[in-house]
């Protein structure tokens, strides 16, 4: 008996961790691991640091397509720069168009804010968490 509980515990453990609901799978756009840091201190990355703004980084770390970076005023968010419900193509490179992103290939619009749009597939969201003036987009 005195085996078990310790062995309960620790599966108790393992079952409970969680990846908070993180779900970034999208059939159409593959999955990269990065880490990529923008300094919001610099001039490149400084429209970060306003409420509705955003980049378009296109590293050759972050994937085929590039990343949108976007200060939602509460946080930051990150979404893969591919179209998510379209094969990877020469007209699957979202473009900005204010708060949304488009695509051009079906013009479908995907909110910022939130990485959804009508279509089946939301844009593909990447953690972005801030330490310092150092924003930094991982997978």
């Amino acid at each position: 008996m005195k085996k078990i509980i310790p062995l309960l515990l620790i599966s108790l453990l393992f079952f409970s961790c969680s990846d908070n609901g993180f779900n970034n799978n999208n059939p159409y756009i593959p999955n990269y691991n990065f880490s990529v840091a923008f300094n919001l201190s610099l001039p490149q990355y400084s429209n970060l640091n306003y409420v509705s703004n955003a980049i378009y980084y296109a590293g050759p770390e972050v994937g085929p397509r590039g990343i949108y970076v976007f200060n939602t005023g509460a946080g930051y968010n990150a979404f893969d720069a591919a179209c998510p419900n379209q094969a990877l193509s020469n007209c699957s490179t979202l473009t900005r168009d204010g708060i949304n992103l488009v695509c051009p290939c079906d013009d479908e619009e995907y909110s910022l804010f939130t990485g959804q749009g009508k279509l089946k597939y939301p844009l593909k969201q990447y953690r972005a968490e801030l330490n310092g003036n150092i924003l930094r987009v991982y997978n």
